[in-house]
């Protein structure tokens, strides 16, 4: 009987301790399509979508936006074969860990968390910056706590409280997006706003293509970083109650949706706008009064539209801040499972939210936010910078940990029939996609090597010897080497799902 006993304490013990470090699958299939949706709309769409059509006119904002969505959808594939087989909270960081080397992983892992932490303290300044509009006597820094605190509180209670939370913030960008459509193309046809320009402003001076191939290029950059976000889905996984099924539905459905999304906003902006609007530019730099969403709107004859996009503004800064911790404390808890960050970060709380390390990420974000203030033109910056290249570092190892990946499972003698999702461009899409990453980190600031400016050279690419020291120096230090693809660990994860 005492042996018995003893026993059923042990087995006990260890369930509570299973509990204390186990994540718990929260999140629905509407949940998972509106984290991905999220992910991608926000100011980049919403403000700085004039610049690229004033940079390389209506065309080439198109064939810009086209040729880095055929990216990221070879990427989001990429992706999704691996979620969908291995749905963990580490995800990329996982992934390169076990289908490329330990460093690599544990270089991915620091590099996405401090990408998304620095990201929260950006958003906290643009949150500061967007309330100016209603109430200009109040210092930025009381919206920046409230915000934050708002914003960990939600992250604190579930992943479904995140999950709900992220569902109703992007419903009300895609509702957004998706009046500006229709308004846009009833003022086309002449049915609002006045009398139609027709295609008068595809024809006007160089348009539709300004600057030929180096404008198109020099937006790459734009379009890449208001792609960023869709990644999140991977982290995301983690907690999905159907990873199997709604991680792959979600990444390559989400997709067309985005892509319609982002090349219809072009498509209108450049027919009712022409781009040599100074108008394009001076949004880019913050206006929402002259936002073209906002212009479009106000010719529409929609009352207080400016008000109305800085109110969807809000909470596309909201979004991303709620989003962001969400991921970066997902990844240090990954990082930490593993023994590549302090065990501490393991713990969860009752409803399966890694407190240590949501209140770490929440910590830096309030700490970037306090050196934005102390000193904006310094140390912020910097940190800014090197957070910068995060996104397209982890595209890079996504397309990489694919790769290796599918040799790998084919190597040892794997059917891919197994797989629950299977890339269909394999291997020319992560070929491609990788390739492409490179020419965007390559090009991120390209003026500043022509024209001699070190300084903005240093500040635009700092992130990436950052990332390849830690890399490194992880690496010698622990003797790590590539791992060969015959001892690559390819085993997925057996997951109870729920309909």
């Amino acid at each position: 009987m005492a042996q018995t006993s003893q026993q059923s304490s042990s087995a006990s013990d260890a369930s509570d301790a299973a509990a204390d470090t186990d994540l718990k699958r929260g999140l629905s299939a509407r949940h998972m399509q509106m984290i991905a949706i999220g992910g991608a709309i926000g100011t980049g769409l919403f403000v700085a979508s004039g610049k690229t059509i004033s940079t390389a006119g209506p065309g080439g904002a198109i064939v810009a936006y086209g040729l880095i969505g055929i990216m990221v959808l070879f990427l989001m594939q990429s992706l999704g074969e691996m979620a969908a087989h291995l749905p963990v909270p580490g995800s990329f960081q996982t992934y390169a860990t076990r289908y490329v080397s330990s460093s690599f992983g544990f270089a991915m892992g620091w590099n996405y968390w401090f990408n998304w932490a620095i990201t929260v303290a950006a958003e906290l300044v643009a949150v500061g910056e967007v309330m100016k509009y209603w109430l200009p006597e109040t210092p930025s820094w009381v919206w920046a706590g409230i915000f934050l605190v708002l914003l960990t509180g939600l992250n604190a209670l579930s992943a479904k409280a995140y999950g709900e939370g992220e569902f109703w913030l992007a419903t009300i960008k895609v509702v957004t997006v998706i009046v500006f459509l229709i308004a846009g193309i009833a003022m086309i046809f002449g049915v609002l706003g006045g009398a139609s320009p027709g295609t008068s402003n595809w024809t006007t001076g160089e348009a539709p293509f300004v600057g030929g191939p180096v404008a198109i290029f020099s937006i790459f950059m734009v379009a890449g970083f208001s792609f960023q976000g869709t990644e999140m889905i991977g982290i995301a996984a983690g907690e999905s109650k159907n990873p199997r099924r709604d991680v792959p539905r979600a990444l390559t459905s989400v997709f067309w949706r985005i892509m319609l999304f982002y090349i219809g906003a072009m498509v209108i902006i450049g027919f009712l706008i022409p781009y040599t609007d100074p108008n394009l530019l001076t949004a880019a730099e913050g206006d929402i009064n002259i936002s073209p969403f906002t212009l479009i709107f106000e010719r529409a004859g929609i009352a207080f539209a400016a008000a109305a996009m800085n109110a969807v503004i809000l909470t596309a800064v909201l979004s991303a801040g709620n989003s962001g911790l969400y991921v970066s404390a997902r990844m240090l808890f990954s990082l930490a499972q593993e023994g590549k960050a302090p065990k501490i970060f393991t713990k969860v709380n009752k409803g399966g939210v890694p407190m240590p390390a949501l209140m770490a990420t929440s910590a830096v974000g309030a700490i970037g936010f306090i050196a934005s203030v102390i000193s904006p033109d310094a140390a912020y910056l910097w940190l800014v910078n090197v957070s910068g290249l995060a996104g397209f570092i982890t595209w890079v190892g996504i397309a990489v940990a694919h790769y290796r990946f599918r040799r790998a499972y084919m190597r040892q003698g794997h059917n891919l029939n197994d797989l629950p999702y299977t890339a269909p461009f394999f291997p020319v899409g992560p070929i491609i996609a990788f390739i492409m990453c490179l020419l965007v980190i390559g090009g991120q600031n390209y003026e500043a090597i022509l024209a001699g400016d070190w300084v903005g050279v240093m500040s635009s690419y700092i992130g990436l010897p950052v990332f390849v020291a830690v890399w490194a120096i992880h690496a010698i230090v622990t003797r790590d080497r590539l791992i060969p693809l015959e001892q690559v660990d390819v085993s997925g994860l057996e997951v109870k799902t729920s309909k």
